[in-house]
């Protein structure tokens, strides 16, 4: 059997960070998802979905996402029953994320929650340097030079380029 769901879309509100009387994180949101057509002369209509994350998915979403960013969400549908004020039996269709991404653009002027880890790194930046490994210390009897199946460097020649031919 198979239960998958994949959804992008629009934060309507900033997300709902709780903790159950376990004190696991758990965090809701709503995510709004434009319909890929729109009858001729109407507006693209909206669908609305309720997103459920647990644990450290919950503290990532609830501290970097807020309302309006573009959020994609890979999970699967649950069903839940419960009862109104009014007594009344309703059910829920959630989906419950496994993994949320980022999306588009971080909008303008979004300082809130930002975190240094995640900067772009300079465009033009020098690879890091690192220290030659120390050499192994030499075996107490030295085992027998094997003879290298390469030819030496000097063998190799130039290729020169003939544009007249095709390379393969």
């Amino acid at each position: 059997m198979l239960n998958r769901v994949v959804i992008m879309g629009r934060l309507v509100a900033d997300p709902e960070l709780r903790y159950t009387p376990s004190n696991v994180p758990v965090c809701t949101l709503r995510v709004a998802v434009d319909r890929k057509f729109a009858r001729q002369g109407e507006e693209r209509e909206t669908d609305f979905f309720d997103v459920v994350t647990w644990r450290q998915t919950a503290e990532f979403v609830a501290k970097y996402f807020t309302k309006g960013r573009m959020i994609a969400v890979d999970g699967h549908l649950q069903t839940r029953k419960w009862k109104d004020k009014m007594d009344q039996n309703r059910i829920s269709v959630d989906i419950v994320a496994d993994d949320v991404s980022f999306c588009g653009d971080k909008p303008a002027g979004d300082t809130r929650r930002d975190d240094t880890r995640y900067a772009e790194p300079p465009m033009y930046a020098e690879p890091p340097r690192y220290a030659a490994p120390a050499a192994p210390a030499a075996p107490a009897q030295a085992a027998p030079a094997r003879a290298s199946k390469l030819p030496p460097v000097s063998d190799f020649s130039e290729l020169v380029e003939d544009d007249d031919r095709v390379p393969f």
